[in-house]
């Protein structure tokens, strides 16, 4: 008698089981790490509102100091994509955290403008060197899509977390949380795999076979949508609230929004797991991501409290709804974890371009409507991308264009 394959909750639950029997140890600090690593990146809006009134950052400076700690994470992202094939992981966790720590500290003594700069953008390449080994862990894990689904559910918290205590700190002491997440990592360092564990023959065998049946062009077309994806979320998440108070927004309507809207990302990672099993990756991400823009370019119109509520919701709800398909998406590219540690630089160099790109049209008095409309046209790119990949999957890899 043949027995019934596994649909559903029997089938998600023989995914969990087998993702955390995989290695829970790796997964558990693997995930911790992410969440430190992308602490600036979340909490960008409070973090950005902080230097502007604590440090007296113009909203030009905001941008090109948000653009540096972000870039900082690309560049140092796309350094341990390369050294973690050559090095020990834990010697790599170990130079993040140092670098991450020195930088954070040294911000503690030094405030002005161009010190703080380039301060933040060395803090930023130790978060990426740190960053990418975690996102390495759950690239190789043994359900990847899966992984990156808990990684994104978790930064629901994590978010929420930020809004609601970072805004209760002076700016020292916002440092001083990042230097203890960072510092935390330590006691837990034997939890990390010095090196990729082996795996069986025919593991490896249907790995390669996978990979070698598609083009490696469509893994970095995949990255490169990312990055576009990350201008509009960069310069967005970084300028909402500043736009939403230089409206006349009620400052404690846009506080408290910010929090709720964090946990908008709970939904949206459960509705985006609903759609897939259903509809696949692409064809909800296309819808995403156009809804997005649309929630983003409204604003392009001026800003009041409606329009603000409805689109820093849509816009949390859609966040991490996106993250889960972009990342699945790559995951299908992507067996033995290659390009995962590049997924880290693929956002934090669109969050260099979009801040930058933002703090040029205000810096030309264009602004916050000009600012909303570049979101607008980065997200819309995107999603011209995607539509183009799956045309073409739809072609050539038919089950892969569908897949969950």
């Amino acid at each position: 008698m043949t027995e019934k394959p596994k649909t559903g909750l029997a089938l998600a639950f023989d995914d969990w089981r087998a993702l955390i029997n995989d290695d829970w140890r790796s997964l558990a600090i693997a995930l911790y790490m992410v969440l430190v690593g992308y602490g600036v990146l979340v909490g960008i809006p409070v973090i950005s509102t902080a230097w502007v009134t604590k440090l007296g950052f113009t909203e030009v400076e905001v941008g090109r100091v948000a653009g540096m700690d972000l870039g900082g994470l690309s560049a140092g992202a796309v350094v341990a994509a390369w050294a973690i094939t050559h090095f020990n992981r834990k010697l790599l966790v170990v130079i993040g955290i140092f670098i991450a720590v020195l930088a954070n500290g040294m911000c503690l003594k030094y405030v002005d403008y161009d010190t703080v700069l380039w301060l933040r953008f060395l803090a930023g390449f130790g978060s990426g060197i740190y960053t990418a080994v975690a996102m390495t862990v759950f690239g190789m894990s043994i359900r990847p899509a899966l992984a990156y689904n808990l990684m994104l559910f978790s930064f629901a918290f994590s978010q929420a977390l930020e809004m609601r205590i970072l805004p209760q700190l002076s700016m020292n002491g916002i440092y001083w949380v990042f230097i203890v997440c960072f510092l935390l990592t330590l006691p837990f360092l034997g939890w990390i795999q010095s090196y990729p564990k082996p795996r069986s023959i025919a593991t490896e065998t249907q790995e390669t076979n996978t990979s070698r049946s598609f083009n490696p062009l469509l893994a970095w077309v995949c990255l490169f949508a990312i990055f576009l994806t990350y201008i509009n979320i960069g310069a967005y998440w970084t300028y909402i609230e500043l736009a939403a108070l230089d409206s006349n927004t009620n400052p404690e309507l846009v506080s408290e929004v910010l929090v709720w809207a964090s946990l908008c990302s709970l939904l949206g990672c459960f509705f985006a797991t609903l759609f897939s099993n259903r509809f696949g990756l692409l064809r909800p991400l296309l819808i995403a991501l156009l809804t997005m823009a649309t929630g983003v370019g409204m604003l392009a119109f001026g800003i009041n409290e409606p329009k603000f509520l409805m689109s820093v919701f849509t816009f949390n709800l859609l966040w991490i709804f996106t993250d889960v398909y972009q990342m699945g998406s790559l995951a299908s590219f992507d067996r033995g974890g290659n390009y995962a540690a590049y997924l880290p630089a693929a956002q934090g160099l669109g969050q260099i371009v979009g801040p930058n790109i933002a703090a040029s049209l205000l810096a030309i008095n264009l602004g916050y409507q000009s600012v909303f409309i570049m979101c607008w046209c980065a997200a819309m790119l995107a999603m011209t991308i995607y539509w183009i990949l799956y045309r073409h999957l739809r072609k050539r890899y038919p089950l892969i264009a569908d897949a969950t």
